[in-house]
């Protein structure tokens, strides 16, 4: 193993590593490069002007301490997102399905490419490729958009399987995917299911076939109730959320890194309404909203708090994940499809109760929208190639609905049938379709349930008691 370093945080025994992966996984597979051939099967795709021939996949093993010497079964975590690095652990309790997984496994826990200490990309890495590609005299734009198809779930499942087989000797191991993880679980599932022994997914399964349109249908209506379930808690809150929205649309409201205030972006604070408390957390935003008369609302013409605007970006930029919003809708995208088209805005642009101007207001979810590139500063690099993609046909297969239909790979997955971000009915009707899926239904978790200490321990038990784990 590629190994940079090993230490302890309390309770865990960590070690850092690297691997160099391919950036392009067209023509190539794992297991052929795993043996040094590097051939590329088939057409030879064009490469990508400006682009690098490989990049950095790195990963993180943890342990309990007096397991540091033993033989375990492997367990590796794929992260939520897309743009999400894997947990940073501060005990394992920190991020609870480890401290029951380390009973357990050895879990391998790899930054995704593109994201992390894996080749990380930003608006700075974007641009910069963007001029290369130019000097090249190629289209810096196609170029952009091209690279940013290489980091959705087809290239992060070859990226896994390699490490699977030149990092830990070609052993079956164990998933957990929360989120965005579960597709990349059924993505795995799809390609390479004689290198997993079982499957957990938390709130993660899409819907197969894919569709952004359809996903969105369902969001909205899930989103209009839960900020009515919002404002029946604090019905105080009804006022003092129009109050900031009339200001917003008024313009003129900057938020610290120079962006504007506006209705829209104030909208985006119910992107946490699938997580628990996130009543509390926004409701303890607004409490310090105002200037004036000790956090209420008063005056005429209230100003808003430095506080408050503080807390609005910290809870809506992406700077540190940009590719949550840039990839957001391409997640979707499986083979030749239809243009995805900005599916979240069209579907906003049909449903006047979420108009800005429409009051009480209504919060968006896990939405991504054409504003975001234009007034976000950590966006607007992505501006181009993201539009660009948008209109785009031809996309990485995804899944494969004949081998899903025989997965003999036993599946466990935790459906939170309240799930704001992933619809239950169509996380159930693609299960219905997967062999061997066992789902495990349930309303007392939100969206981010495995970080408590039940969900996970809940599932390893089940497949434990039918001799799976």
């Amino acid at each position: 193993m590629t190994k940079l370093a090993s230490y302890h945080v309390p309770g865990l025994y960590v070690e850092d590593h690297s691997i160099d992966v391919p950036l392009d996984w067209r023509g190539l597979e794992p297991a052929l490069l795993a043996m040094g051939l590097t051939m590329r099967a088939g057409a030879f795709p064009d490469p990508i002007a400006g682009a690098p021939e490989s990049i950095k996949l790195f990963y993180r093993v943890v342990c309990a301490p007096e397991h540091a010497d033993d033989d375990l079964p492997l367990l590796v975590y794929y992260q939520g997102g897309p743009g999400g690095a894997c947990p940073r652990p501060l005990s394992p309790t920190s991020d609870g399905w480890i401290a029951e997984a380390v009973k357990h496994y050895r879990v391998i826990l790899p930054d995704q490419r593109g994201v992390g200490r894996s080749s990380r990309v930003s608006g700075r890495t974007i641009s910069e490729l963007g001029v290369r590609a130019q000097a090249a005299g190629a289209d810096p734009v196609r170029a952009q958009a091209d690279f940013l198809k290489r980091l959705l779930a087809p290239s992060i499942v070859r990226d896994f399987e390699y490490l699977r087989l030149t990092q830990f000797e070609g052993k079956p191991w164990t998933t957990l995917g929360q989120s965005y993880g579960g597709f990349i679980t059924l993505a795995y599932l799809s390609l390479f299911p004689e290198a997993i022994s079982t499957s957990f997914t938390c709130g993660g399964i899409p819907h197969v076939p894919a569709s952004a349109s359809e996903v969105y249908a369902h969001t909205f209506p899930r989103m209009e109730r839960k900020t009515r379930q919002f404002y029946e808690r604090y019905p105080g809150d009804v006022e003092r959320v129009a109050a900031i929205a009339d200001l917003a649309d008024a313009g003129g409201i900057v938020l610290p890194d120079g962006s504007p205030l506006t209705v829209e972006r104030l909208q985006l604070l119910g992107s946490d309404f699938g997580m628990k408390p996130s009543f509390e957390r926004m409701h303890w935003l607004l409490d310090t909203a105002f200037e004036d008369g000790n956090g209420a609302l008063a005056g005429d013409e209230p100003i808003l708090s430095d506080a408050f605007l503080m807390g609005v970006l910290e809870r809506t930029t992406t700077r540190a994940n940009p590719l949550y919003w840039t990839l957001q809708e391409f997640i979707y995208a499986d083979g030749h499809c239809t243009p995805i088209g900005w599916a979240a805005a069209n579907e906003k642009a049909h449903r006047p109760e979420f108009d800005s101007l429409a009051r009480p207001l209504m919060l968006t979810g896990e939405a991504c929208f054409p504003w975001m590139f234009e007034q976000m500063p950590e966006l607007v690099p992505f501006a181009d190639a993201v539009s660009l993609l948008m209109e785009d046909t031809d996309f990485d297969r995804v899944y494969d609905p004949v081998r899903l239909a025989a997965n003999e790979v036993p599946l466990y997955a935790a459906v939170y049938f309240d799930d704001m971000y992933v619809d239950s009915g169509l996380q159930l009707d693609t299960l219905s379709h997967v062999g061997n899926a066992h789902p495990w239904i349930t309303n007392e978790f939100e969206h981010d349930g495995v970080h408590g200490g039940t969900v996970f321990r809940h599932l390893f038990e089940e497949a434990r008691s039918l001799g799976n784990a």
